[in-house]
C-alpha cells in the first residue's frame, strides 16, 4: 500500500556528538481529522455498519536519502509532509527548522514546521523524558501512532540509540542522535513501519516493534496528530 521513490544522495549517516540531528485540497478539516469533534449521523442500531480499523497501514510517501549528514532532521520532516502535500526540499526544510551543522535542536522545531507547511495546527510535540519511558508513555506513544497514521498523517519521531539498542545497521560502537518518519503500523503484531533517511547499511524502511519505539526516544519526543 506504499509508493516510494528511492533517491541517490551525498551522505548516509547522521551521527552526532551533540544534540539531535538530526496544498492539495485533501488537507481534512478539524472536524473530519479528530473523530471526538464528529457528529454521529448512523441511525440508532446502525453502528455495526462501520468499516474496521485496518490490520495494517501504511501510508504513501516519498523517500529520499538525507542530502547531509547533519540533514536527518529536514529529511524526516519532507517524509513526513510528502504524506500529505508536494513537499518542500531538504534545503528549504533546512533553513525553516534553523538547521545546523550540529542537526536540529528540538523536536518542537519541527512541529513547528510542519503545521506552518501544512497550513493549520495539526501536529502537537510530545516530550518523551523518562528513560525508559513508562507504560503510560508507551501507551500514548501506540494510541497516537494509530490515530496519526489512521488520519494520513505521518509521524517524525526524535531517537537516540546508544550500542545495544539501536534500529537495523546502525554503527554499533556510538550512540546516533537522529530523526526519523513512522509512516505505518500494524495492530496485529504491535509494530511500526519506519522511512529512516539515514540509510544505514541500506535499511531505508524496517520496521520495529512499538516497545523498541518506546526505548529509542527518551529523553527527547515526537510530533503526531494533535
Amino acid at each position: 500500500m506504499r509508493t516510494t521513490s528511492l533517491r541517490a544522495a551525498m551522505f548516509t549517516t547522521c551521527v552526532l556528538l551533540a544534540h539531535a540531528c538530526v496544498m492539495d485540497e485533501g488537507i481534512p478539516s478539524r472536524e473530519e481529522v479528530d473523530p471526538a469533534n464528529a457528529v454521529d449521523t448512523r441511525a440508532p442500531g446502525n453502528e455495526a455498519t462501520d468499516t474496521p480499523a485496518p490490520i495494517e497501514k501504511i501510508l504513501d510517501h516519498d523517500y529520499q536519502v538525507q542530502q547531509t549528514s547533519y540533514w536527518c532532521g529536514p529529511a524526516a520532516t519532507r517524509i513526513v509532509l510528502s504524506a500529505r502535500i508536494s513537499p518542500p526540499s531538504q534545503q528549504t526544510l533546512a533553513n525553516e527548522l534553523g538547521t545546523t551543522t550540529n542537526g536540529t535542536d528540538w523536536i518542537g522545531q519541527v512541529t513547528g514546521v510542519l503545521n506552518d507547511d501544512l497550513g493549520a495546527q495539526y501536529y502537537k510535540t510530545t516530550e518523551m523524558p523518562n528513560d525508559p519511558p513508562t507504560p503510560s508513555q508507551r501507551d500514548r506513544l501506540w494510541t497516537d501512532v494509530v490515530h496519526s497514521i489512521d488520519n494520513d498523517f505521518a509521524i517524525v519521531a526524535n531517537i537516540v540509540a546508544p550500542p545495544g539498542n539501536q534500529p537495523p545497521g546502525y554503527p554499533s560502537n556510538q550512540t546516533i542522535y537522529h530523526y526519523f518518519a513512522v509512516v505505518g503500523y500494524n495492530a496485529e503484531t504491535r509494530k511500526v513501519y519506519i522511512a529512516d533517511s539515514a540509510n544505514f547499511s541500506g535499511n531505508q524502511h524496517y520496521w520495529l516493534t512499538l516497545d523498541k519505539l518506546a526505548t529509542l526516544i527518551p529523553p527527547k519526543g515526537y510530533s503526531s496528530l494533535q
